[in-house]
């Protein structure tokens, strides 16, 4: 399987690896068919996610997927964040193999789970479930 340079080097030098011991929100989500799994840490400020760190154990695309994602939400607001879409995710990585495109959908629900985590924790409410897994998307709002 080929990877392209883009996303060799965001496996080779991964960006924002780590967790926050006090972090705002937590992710935790995994691929049980491949066994990645993807934590995603926010900080947020109002309203706005101000540091991002992960830590994935998986294959090479888990990781650039992982990896780019923290570099495009950081700086954005919850909302923003959220309109984060797997295909952006692999289009930042200059595309994904085929058989690896469930790594940026497991990306994106990292992300939607610590965004999550963080709403329960300040809100007492999470985020209203847009979609399950890439294949409900089809029930899109």
């Amino acid at each position: 399987m080929q990877y392209n340079a883009k996303v060799m080097d965001h496996f080779a030098n991964p960006r924002n690896v780590g967790e926050f011991p006090d972090a705002d929100g937590v992710g935790e989500v995994g691929n049980p068919a491949c066994g990645d799994i993807m934590k995603m840490s926010i900080k947020v400020r109002d309203n706005v996610i101000v540091d991002v760190k992960f830590k994935t154990f998986g294959c090479g695309a888990a990781i650039a997927t992982s990896s780019i994602s923290t570099e495009m939400i950081k700086g954005k607001t919850l909302d923003e964040a959220l309109k984060l879409t797997n295909k952006a995710v692999a289009e930042a990585l200059d595309g994904l193999p085929p058989a690896k495109m469930h790594c940026s959908v497991l990306a994106e629900e990292a992300i939607e789970a610590a965004i999550d985590d963080y709403l329960r924790k300040t809100t007492g409410k999470g985020l209203e479930k847009k979609k399950h897994h890439a294949h409900d998307e089809h029930h899109g709002h």
